[in-house]
Protein backbone atom coordinates (compact mmCIF):
# COMPACT_ATOMS: atom_id res chain seq x y z
CA UNK A 1 0.00 0.00 0.00
CA UNK A 2 1.49 3.21 -1.06
CA UNK A 3 0.99 6.75 0.68
CA UNK A 4 2.44 8.58 -2.47
CA UNK A 5 -0.73 8.13 -4.56
CA UNK A 6 -1.88 12.01 -5.63
CA UNK A 7 -5.32 11.30 -5.14
CA UNK A 8 -5.84 9.02 -2.09
CA UNK A 9 -4.24 8.79 1.00
CA UNK A 10 -4.52 7.34 4.59
CA UNK A 11 -6.04 9.77 6.68
CA UNK A 12 -3.15 10.67 9.44
CA UNK A 13 -4.56 13.04 11.36
CA UNK A 14 -3.06 15.94 8.52
CA UNK A 15 -4.24 19.20 7.32
CA UNK A 16 -7.33 19.06 5.18
CA UNK A 17 -10.39 20.95 4.07
CA UNK A 18 -13.53 19.33 5.41
CA UNK A 19 -16.08 18.50 3.43
CA UNK A 20 -20.19 17.85 5.11
CA UNK A 21 -22.21 15.78 2.92
CA UNK A 22 -25.89 16.88 3.39
CA UNK A 23 -29.32 15.79 1.86
CA UNK A 24 -32.33 17.85 1.39
CA UNK A 25 -34.05 16.12 4.70
CA UNK A 26 -30.90 16.89 6.81
CA UNK A 27 -30.27 20.12 5.86
CA UNK A 28 -32.05 22.22 8.36
CA UNK A 29 -30.62 20.11 11.23
CA UNK A 30 -27.04 21.37 9.50
CA UNK A 31 -27.93 24.88 9.35
CA UNK A 32 -29.23 25.46 12.81
CA UNK A 33 -24.85 24.18 13.32
CA UNK A 34 -23.77 27.31 11.59
CA UNK A 35 -23.17 30.80 11.76
CA UNK A 36 -25.42 33.27 10.48
CA UNK A 37 -22.91 34.73 8.30
CA UNK A 38 -22.23 30.56 7.47
CA UNK A 39 -25.85 30.21 6.40
CA UNK A 40 -26.05 33.77 4.59
CA UNK A 41 -23.17 32.22 2.53
CA UNK A 42 -24.86 29.03 1.41
CA UNK A 43 -28.25 30.81 0.88
CA UNK A 44 -26.08 33.17 -1.43
CA UNK A 45 -24.91 30.36 -3.28
CA UNK A 46 -28.65 28.51 -3.55
CA UNK A 47 -27.37 25.58 -1.81
CA UNK A 48 -30.47 23.46 -1.13
CA UNK A 49 -28.53 20.19 -0.30
CA UNK A 50 -29.72 18.73 -4.28
CA UNK A 51 -27.29 15.90 -5.61
CA UNK A 52 -24.55 17.21 -6.79
CA UNK A 53 -25.10 20.80 -5.51
CA UNK A 54 -22.12 22.22 -3.12
CA UNK A 55 -21.03 25.63 -1.84
CA UNK A 56 -17.91 26.54 -0.39
CA UNK A 57 -18.43 28.40 3.22
CA UNK A 58 -16.23 30.36 4.92
CA UNK A 59 -15.23 28.94 8.62
CA UNK A 60 -14.08 30.84 11.84
CA UNK A 61 -11.34 33.27 12.18
CA UNK A 62 -9.96 30.62 14.94
CA UNK A 63 -10.92 27.19 12.21
CA UNK A 64 -7.59 25.43 10.70
CA UNK A 65 -8.54 26.14 7.48
CA UNK A 66 -10.62 29.39 6.35
CA UNK A 67 -13.26 27.72 4.33
CA UNK A 68 -14.89 24.50 3.93
CA UNK A 69 -17.10 22.55 1.96
CA UNK A 70 -20.78 21.62 2.05
CA UNK A 71 -22.51 19.32 -0.62
CA UNK A 72 -25.32 17.34 -1.36
CA UNK A 73 -25.98 13.78 -1.86
CA UNK A 74 -29.27 11.45 -2.52
CA UNK A 75 -28.65 9.70 0.74
CA UNK A 76 -25.18 10.37 3.72
CA UNK A 77 -25.66 7.07 4.90
CA UNK A 78 -25.44 4.87 1.35
CA UNK A 79 -22.90 6.89 -0.86
CA UNK A 80 -22.78 6.24 -4.38
CA UNK A 81 -19.22 5.90 -6.65
CA UNK A 82 -20.17 9.44 -8.37
CA UNK A 83 -21.95 11.35 -5.35
CA UNK A 84 -18.48 12.94 -4.40
CA UNK A 85 -17.19 12.68 -7.85
CA UNK A 86 -17.97 16.78 -8.73
CA UNK A 87 -15.77 18.23 -5.85
CA UNK A 88 -13.21 16.34 -7.14
CA UNK A 89 -13.50 18.36 -10.63
CA UNK A 90 -14.49 21.88 -9.13
CA UNK A 91 -12.91 21.93 -6.31
CA UNK A 92 -9.52 24.00 -5.77
CA UNK A 93 -6.41 21.89 -5.96
CA UNK A 94 -5.88 20.19 -2.52
CA UNK A 95 -6.33 18.22 0.51
CA UNK A 96 -10.29 17.07 1.55
CA UNK A 97 -11.62 15.17 4.10
CA UNK A 98 -15.23 14.07 4.88
CA UNK A 99 -16.40 14.89 8.71
CA UNK A 100 -18.28 12.60 10.52
CA UNK A 101 -17.71 9.23 8.13
CA UNK A 102 -15.62 7.81 5.65
CA UNK A 103 -16.37 8.21 1.51
CA UNK A 104 -16.67 4.43 0.93
CA UNK A 105 -17.72 3.97 -2.44
CA UNK A 106 -17.45 7.41 -3.19
CA UNK A 107 -13.76 7.17 -3.23
CA UNK A 108 -13.76 5.36 -6.70
CA UNK A 109 -15.22 8.84 -8.39
CA UNK A 110 -13.18 10.95 -6.63
CA UNK A 111 -10.09 9.45 -8.64
CA UNK A 112 -12.39 8.80 -11.81
CA UNK A 113 -13.56 12.10 -12.16
CA UNK A 114 -9.76 13.59 -12.01
CA UNK A 115 -8.88 11.71 -15.28
CA UNK A 116 -7.74 13.54 -18.34
CA UNK A 117 -6.76 12.49 -21.89
CA UNK A 118 -3.87 15.17 -22.73
CA UNK A 119 -1.36 12.94 -24.46
CA UNK A 120 -2.09 15.32 -27.86
CA UNK A 121 -2.17 18.52 -26.08
CA UNK A 122 0.73 20.59 -26.86
CA UNK A 123 -0.52 22.50 -23.24
CA UNK A 124 -1.54 19.81 -20.76
CA UNK A 125 -3.80 21.24 -17.88
CA UNK A 126 -1.79 22.69 -14.99
CA UNK A 127 -4.48 21.49 -12.44
CA UNK A 128 -2.87 20.26 -9.34
CA UNK A 129 -4.89 17.19 -7.76
CA UNK A 130 -7.41 17.37 -5.68
CA UNK A 131 -5.93 14.78 -2.72
CA UNK A 132 -9.40 12.77 -0.24
CA UNK A 133 -8.32 11.34 2.71
CA UNK A 134 -9.27 7.94 4.14
CA UNK A 135 -9.36 5.96 7.17
CA UNK A 136 -10.18 2.67 5.65
CA UNK A 137 -6.53 2.23 4.07
CA UNK A 138 -7.07 -1.25 3.04
CA UNK A 139 -9.38 0.03 0.52
CA UNK A 140 -6.93 2.32 -1.06
CA UNK A 141 -5.24 -0.19 -3.38
CA UNK A 142 -8.18 -2.11 -4.50
CA UNK A 143 -10.07 1.06 -5.57
CA UNK A 144 -7.01 2.73 -7.00
CA UNK A 145 -6.23 -0.93 -9.12
CA UNK A 146 -10.06 -0.09 -10.87
CA UNK A 147 -9.51 3.12 -11.03
CA UNK A 148 -6.67 2.32 -12.70
CA UNK A 149 -8.00 0.09 -15.37
CA UNK A 150 -10.72 2.43 -16.20
CA UNK A 151 -8.57 5.17 -17.07
CA UNK A 152 -6.65 2.41 -18.99
CA UNK A 153 -9.77 1.52 -21.11
CA UNK A 154 -10.35 4.92 -21.58
CA UNK A 155 -6.58 5.38 -22.46
CA UNK A 156 -6.77 3.14 -25.41
CA UNK A 157 -9.95 3.90 -26.73
CA UNK A 158 -9.38 7.44 -26.73
CA UNK A 159 -6.13 6.82 -28.79
CA UNK A 160 -6.53 7.20 -32.52
CA UNK A 161 -6.40 4.15 -35.01
CA UNK A 162 -2.78 5.53 -36.43
CA UNK A 163 -1.20 5.78 -32.55
CA UNK A 164 -3.07 2.21 -31.92
CA UNK A 165 -3.72 0.01 -34.49
CA UNK A 166 -2.95 -4.34 -34.26
CA UNK A 167 0.66 -3.72 -33.66
CA UNK A 168 0.10 -1.08 -30.68
CA UNK A 169 -2.31 -3.58 -28.80
CA UNK A 170 0.09 -6.65 -29.44
CA UNK A 171 2.82 -4.41 -27.58
CA UNK A 172 0.24 -3.50 -24.35
CA UNK A 173 -0.36 -7.27 -24.39
CA UNK A 174 3.16 -8.14 -24.25
CA UNK A 175 4.30 -5.43 -21.73
CA UNK A 176 1.63 -7.01 -19.41
CA UNK A 177 2.80 -10.57 -19.69
CA UNK A 178 5.98 -9.09 -19.01
CA UNK A 179 4.88 -7.75 -15.97
CA UNK A 180 3.27 -10.92 -14.37
CA UNK A 181 5.34 -13.32 -15.77
CA UNK A 182 2.53 -14.40 -18.46
CA UNK A 183 2.98 -17.05 -21.38
CA UNK A 184 2.36 -14.97 -24.60
CA UNK A 185 1.95 -15.59 -28.45
CA UNK A 186 0.92 -13.94 -31.11
CA UNK A 187 -0.06 -15.72 -34.60
CA UNK A 188 0.08 -13.89 -37.66
CA UNK A 189 0.60 -13.83 -41.67
CA UNK A 190 0.63 -17.64 -42.83
CA UNK A 191 0.03 -19.42 -39.63
CA UNK A 192 -3.04 -16.69 -38.92
CA UNK A 193 -4.46 -18.08 -42.48
CA UNK A 194 -4.38 -21.18 -41.58
CA UNK A 195 -5.57 -20.92 -37.74
CA UNK A 196 -7.56 -18.40 -37.79
CA UNK A 197 -8.55 -17.76 -41.14
CA UNK A 198 -11.97 -15.45 -40.32
CA UNK A 199 -9.55 -13.40 -38.27
CA UNK A 200 -6.85 -13.02 -41.50
CA UNK A 201 -9.98 -12.95 -43.75
CA UNK A 202 -11.94 -9.60 -42.14
CA UNK A 203 -8.14 -7.75 -41.24
CA UNK A 204 -6.21 -8.53 -44.71
CA UNK A 205 -6.78 -5.56 -46.62
CA UNK A 206 -4.80 -3.01 -44.28
CA UNK A 207 -1.52 -2.04 -44.62
CA UNK A 208 1.48 -4.05 -43.46
CA UNK A 209 1.74 -1.87 -40.71
CA UNK A 210 -1.62 -2.72 -39.28
CA UNK A 211 -1.71 -6.38 -40.68
CA UNK A 212 -3.62 -8.58 -38.60
CA UNK A 213 -3.35 -10.61 -35.29
CA UNK A 214 -4.42 -13.17 -32.84
CA UNK A 215 -3.01 -12.28 -29.49
CA UNK A 216 -2.79 -14.44 -26.53
CA UNK A 217 -1.67 -14.37 -22.70
CA UNK A 218 -2.04 -17.34 -20.58
CA UNK A 219 -1.54 -16.72 -16.84
CA UNK A 220 -1.74 -18.41 -13.33
CA UNK A 221 -2.06 -22.07 -12.45
CA UNK A 222 -3.19 -25.07 -14.38
CA UNK A 223 -4.74 -26.71 -10.93
CA UNK A 224 -6.89 -23.47 -11.07
CA UNK A 225 -10.33 -23.22 -13.28
CA UNK A 226 -9.45 -22.22 -16.21
CA UNK A 227 -11.27 -18.48 -17.18
CA UNK A 228 -11.30 -17.46 -20.41
CA UNK A 229 -11.63 -13.16 -21.42
CA UNK A 230 -11.98 -12.35 -25.00
CA UNK A 231 -12.28 -8.52 -26.51
CA UNK A 232 -12.74 -7.90 -29.75
CA UNK A 233 -9.95 -5.59 -31.26
CA UNK A 234 -11.27 -3.56 -34.58
CA UNK A 235 -9.01 -0.87 -34.16
CA UNK A 236 -10.66 0.91 -37.01
CA UNK A 237 -13.56 -0.38 -38.64
CA UNK A 238 -14.19 1.86 -42.34
CA UNK A 239 -16.98 -1.39 -42.82
CA UNK A 240 -15.06 -2.52 -45.37
CA UNK A 241 -16.41 -2.96 -48.69
CA UNK A 242 -19.67 -2.03 -47.36
CA UNK A 243 -18.27 1.11 -46.39
CA UNK A 244 -19.67 3.17 -43.27
CA UNK A 245 -20.79 6.67 -44.28
CA UNK A 246 -18.34 9.67 -42.39
CA UNK A 247 -20.61 10.27 -39.93
CA UNK A 248 -20.84 6.33 -39.30
CA UNK A 249 -16.17 5.67 -39.59
CA UNK A 250 -15.91 9.13 -36.94
CA UNK A 251 -15.31 7.26 -33.50
CA UNK A 252 -14.77 3.83 -35.07
CA UNK A 253 -11.59 4.44 -33.14
CA UNK A 254 -13.14 2.86 -30.20
CA UNK A 255 -14.28 -0.80 -32.27
CA UNK A 256 -11.35 -1.99 -30.18
CA UNK A 257 -13.18 -0.80 -26.92
CA UNK A 258 -13.90 -4.93 -26.44
CA UNK A 259 -9.93 -5.67 -26.48
CA UNK A 260 -9.46 -2.66 -24.16
CA UNK A 261 -11.91 -3.74 -21.35
CA UNK A 262 -10.33 -7.42 -22.04
CA UNK A 263 -6.86 -6.58 -21.38
CA UNK A 264 -7.73 -4.23 -18.27
CA UNK A 265 -9.72 -6.92 -16.83
CA UNK A 266 -6.45 -9.04 -17.39
CA UNK A 267 -4.41 -7.12 -15.53
CA UNK A 268 -6.77 -6.40 -12.32
CA UNK A 269 -6.69 -10.54 -12.43
CA UNK A 270 -3.21 -10.86 -12.59
CA UNK A 271 -2.32 -8.16 -10.26
CA UNK A 272 -4.79 -9.47 -7.52
CA UNK A 273 -3.58 -12.97 -7.86
CA UNK A 274 -6.81 -14.20 -8.63
CA UNK A 275 -6.79 -18.12 -8.27
CA UNK A 276 -8.03 -18.81 -11.84
CA UNK A 277 -5.69 -20.08 -14.47
CA UNK A 278 -6.36 -17.11 -16.98
CA UNK A 279 -6.60 -17.30 -21.13
CA UNK A 280 -6.68 -13.87 -22.62
CA UNK A 281 -7.42 -13.53 -26.67
CA UNK A 282 -7.57 -10.10 -28.43
CA UNK A 283 -8.25 -11.12 -32.38
CA UNK A 284 -6.91 -7.28 -33.40
CA UNK A 285 -7.54 -5.98 -37.01
CA UNK A 286 -8.13 -3.25 -39.17
CA UNK A 287 -11.44 -3.54 -41.25
CA UNK A 288 -9.77 -2.03 -44.17
CA UNK A 289 -10.79 -1.23 -47.77
CA UNK A 290 -8.20 -2.31 -50.55
CA UNK A 291 -7.94 -4.50 -53.74
CA UNK A 292 -7.63 -7.94 -51.68
CA UNK A 293 -10.64 -6.60 -48.81
CA UNK A 294 -13.49 -9.86 -48.22
CA UNK A 295 -16.40 -8.96 -50.21
CA UNK A 296 -20.38 -9.66 -49.40
CA UNK A 297 -20.88 -12.88 -50.92
CA UNK A 298 -17.74 -14.56 -50.02
CA UNK A 299 -17.55 -17.50 -47.96
CA UNK A 300 -15.35 -17.70 -45.18
CA UNK A 301 -14.02 -21.02 -43.06
CA UNK A 302 -13.73 -20.25 -39.59
CA UNK A 303 -11.58 -21.69 -37.21
CA UNK A 304 -14.02 -24.46 -36.09
CA UNK A 305 -14.88 -25.37 -39.31
CA UNK A 306 -18.48 -23.38 -39.84
CA UNK A 307 -18.46 -21.89 -42.93
CA UNK A 308 -19.67 -18.08 -42.97
CA UNK A 309 -21.73 -16.27 -45.84
CA UNK A 310 -20.57 -12.41 -46.13
CA UNK A 311 -24.17 -10.44 -46.20
CA UNK A 312 -21.93 -7.25 -45.07
CA UNK A 313 -18.76 -6.47 -44.44
CA UNK A 314 -19.49 -4.24 -41.55
CA UNK A 315 -20.40 -6.77 -39.54
CA UNK A 316 -16.73 -7.85 -39.06
CA UNK A 317 -16.18 -8.23 -35.29
CA UNK A 318 -18.32 -10.85 -34.90
CA UNK A 319 -16.14 -12.91 -37.37
CA UNK A 320 -13.14 -12.12 -35.73
CA UNK A 321 -14.61 -13.45 -32.24
CA UNK A 322 -16.05 -16.61 -33.82
CA UNK A 323 -12.32 -17.75 -34.57
CA UNK A 324 -11.66 -16.59 -31.03
CA UNK A 325 -14.06 -18.14 -29.27
CA UNK A 326 -13.50 -21.47 -31.02
CA UNK A 327 -9.77 -21.20 -29.75
CA UNK A 328 -10.66 -20.16 -26.24
CA UNK A 329 -13.53 -23.21 -26.15
CA UNK A 330 -10.54 -25.68 -27.28
CA UNK A 331 -9.13 -24.90 -23.30
CA UNK A 332 -12.80 -26.66 -21.95
CA UNK A 333 -12.57 -23.20 -19.56
CA UNK A 334 -14.58 -22.96 -16.81
CA UNK A 335 -16.22 -19.79 -18.16
CA UNK A 336 -15.81 -17.18 -20.90
CA UNK A 337 -16.61 -13.83 -21.12
CA UNK A 338 -16.38 -11.51 -24.32
CA UNK A 339 -16.49 -7.84 -24.50
CA UNK A 340 -17.17 -6.26 -27.74
CA UNK A 341 -18.56 -2.97 -29.42
CA UNK A 342 -20.90 -5.19 -31.94
CA UNK A 343 -23.76 -3.90 -32.61
CA UNK A 344 -25.55 -0.20 -33.13
CA UNK A 345 -28.91 -2.02 -31.84
CA UNK A 346 -27.90 -2.63 -28.51
CA UNK A 347 -27.13 1.10 -28.09
CA UNK A 348 -30.62 1.41 -29.58
CA UNK A 349 -32.28 -0.68 -27.30
CA UNK A 350 -30.03 0.52 -24.18
CA UNK A 351 -28.24 4.02 -24.82
CA UNK A 352 -24.78 4.31 -24.11
CA UNK A 353 -24.98 3.80 -20.45
CA UNK A 354 -26.15 0.26 -20.18
CA UNK A 355 -24.26 -2.30 -21.87
CA UNK A 356 -26.47 -5.16 -23.26
CA UNK A 357 -25.38 -8.41 -21.27
CA UNK A 358 -26.09 -12.23 -23.09
CA UNK A 359 -25.43 -15.41 -20.92
CA UNK A 360 -26.13 -18.78 -21.42
CA UNK A 361 -26.52 -19.47 -17.38
CA UNK A 362 -29.24 -17.70 -15.50
CA UNK A 363 -26.87 -17.94 -12.20
CA UNK A 364 -23.88 -16.33 -14.13
CA UNK A 365 -26.47 -13.30 -15.46
CA UNK A 366 -27.73 -12.65 -12.07
CA UNK A 367 -24.09 -12.93 -10.24
CA UNK A 368 -23.00 -10.35 -13.15
CA UNK A 369 -26.06 -8.13 -13.19
CA UNK A 370 -25.89 -8.01 -9.15
CA UNK A 371 -22.27 -6.76 -9.37
CA UNK A 372 -22.82 -4.03 -11.56
CA UNK A 373 -25.94 -2.75 -9.31
CA UNK A 374 -23.55 -3.28 -6.16
CA UNK A 375 -20.74 -1.26 -7.89
CA UNK A 376 -22.75 1.64 -10.11
CA UNK A 377 -21.57 -0.17 -13.29
CA UNK A 378 -25.11 -1.22 -14.17
CA UNK A 379 -25.91 -3.94 -17.15
CA UNK A 380 -28.92 -5.33 -19.13
CA UNK A 381 -29.69 -8.58 -19.66
CA UNK A 382 -31.29 -9.31 -23.28
CA UNK A 383 -32.20 -12.83 -24.61
CA UNK A 384 -30.34 -15.35 -26.13
CA UNK A 385 -33.62 -16.39 -28.19
CA UNK A 386 -33.59 -19.63 -30.37
CA UNK A 387 -36.40 -18.19 -32.53
CA UNK A 388 -33.87 -15.59 -34.10
CA UNK A 389 -31.12 -18.34 -35.45
CA UNK A 390 -33.62 -18.73 -38.23
CA UNK A 391 -32.52 -15.00 -39.53
CA UNK A 392 -28.61 -15.98 -39.60
CA UNK A 393 -29.66 -18.80 -42.47
CA UNK A 394 -27.78 -19.15 -45.16
CA UNK A 395 -28.23 -20.75 -48.79
CA UNK A 396 -25.17 -22.04 -49.63
CA UNK A 397 -23.27 -22.19 -46.67
CA UNK A 398 -23.60 -22.89 -42.61
CA UNK A 399 -24.51 -19.39 -41.41
CA UNK A 400 -24.85 -15.93 -42.31
CA UNK A 401 -23.10 -13.12 -40.72
CA UNK A 402 -25.99 -10.21 -40.82
CA UNK A 403 -29.64 -10.75 -41.06
CA UNK A 404 -31.41 -9.07 -43.86
CA UNK A 405 -34.27 -7.48 -41.29
CA UNK A 406 -33.70 -4.96 -38.93
CA UNK A 407 -35.21 -6.69 -35.85
CA UNK A 408 -33.45 -7.76 -32.41
CA UNK A 409 -30.00 -6.87 -34.22
CA UNK A 410 -27.84 -7.18 -30.72
CA UNK A 411 -29.53 -10.53 -30.30
CA UNK A 412 -28.81 -11.96 -33.52
CA UNK A 413 -25.39 -10.82 -33.00
CA UNK A 414 -24.96 -12.62 -30.06
CA UNK A 415 -26.90 -16.03 -31.81
CA UNK A 416 -24.10 -16.07 -34.03
CA UNK A 417 -21.17 -15.83 -31.53
CA UNK A 418 -23.35 -18.63 -29.41
CA UNK A 419 -22.31 -20.90 -32.53
CA UNK A 420 -18.68 -20.78 -32.31
CA UNK A 421 -18.97 -21.06 -28.14
CA UNK A 422 -18.25 -25.01 -26.98
CA UNK A 423 -21.57 -26.52 -25.91
CA UNK A 424 -22.05 -26.95 -22.65
CA UNK A 425 -19.63 -24.25 -21.57
CA UNK A 426 -20.87 -21.30 -19.40
CA UNK A 427 -20.36 -17.88 -21.46
CA UNK A 428 -21.70 -14.30 -20.72
CA UNK A 429 -21.03 -11.34 -23.50
CA UNK A 430 -21.25 -7.52 -23.58
CA UNK A 431 -22.04 -5.64 -25.97
CA UNK A 432 -20.75 -2.75 -24.79
CA UNK A 433 -20.30 0.78 -26.11
CA UNK A 434 -16.86 1.98 -24.36
CA UNK A 435 -17.71 5.38 -25.07
CA UNK A 436 -19.65 8.43 -23.33
CA UNK A 437 -21.12 10.97 -25.56
CA UNK A 438 -21.79 13.53 -22.70
CA UNK A 439 -19.48 14.09 -19.50
CA UNK A 440 -21.33 12.97 -16.12
CA UNK A 441 -19.69 13.62 -12.87
CA UNK A 442 -16.71 10.89 -12.08
CA UNK A 443 -17.47 10.11 -16.50
CA UNK A 444 -15.50 12.72 -18.81
CA UNK A 445 -16.74 12.16 -22.23
CA UNK A 446 -14.76 10.32 -24.06
CA UNK A 447 -13.90 6.51 -24.06
CA UNK A 448 -14.86 4.35 -20.92
CA UNK A 449 -15.39 1.21 -19.36
CA UNK A 450 -18.84 0.17 -19.19
CA UNK A 451 -18.97 -3.03 -17.41
CA UNK A 452 -15.59 -3.96 -16.49
CA UNK A 453 -16.77 -3.14 -12.54
CA UNK A 454 -19.03 -5.62 -12.65
CA UNK A 455 -17.23 -7.93 -13.82
CA UNK A 456 -14.37 -7.70 -12.30
CA UNK A 457 -16.80 -7.93 -8.82
CA UNK A 458 -18.68 -11.46 -10.42
CA UNK A 459 -15.31 -12.78 -10.81
CA UNK A 460 -13.75 -12.08 -7.47
CA UNK A 461 -17.05 -13.49 -5.55
CA UNK A 462 -16.85 -16.23 -7.84
CA UNK A 463 -12.93 -16.95 -7.79
CA UNK A 464 -11.81 -14.88 -4.98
Amino acid sequence: MTNKHPLIQPDKGQPATAIHLVNKESLPDFLRSLSAPQRAALAAQKFEGGGYDYAIVPDGPDAANPWFVVAGVSDPQNLSSWCMAKLAEVLPEGTYRRVGAEPGPALFGWVSGQYRFDRYRSEPGSEGPRVLLTGEVREIESVLAVADATNLVRDLVNTPAEDLGPAQLEAEVEALAKAHKAEFRVTQGDALERDFPMVHMVGRAAARSHAPRMIELEWGSAKHPRLAIVGKGVCFDSGGLDIKPSSGMLLMKKDMGGAAHALALARLIMAAGLKVRLHLLIPAVENAVSGNAFRPGDVLKSRSGITVEIGNTDAEGRLILGDALTRAGEEKPDLIIDFATLTGAARSALGPDLPALFARNDATAEALLAAGTACDDPCWRLPLWDGYREYLKSDIADLGNSQSNAFAGASVAALFLDRFVAEGTDWAHFDTYAWRPAGKPGRPKGGDALGLRATWRMLQARYG
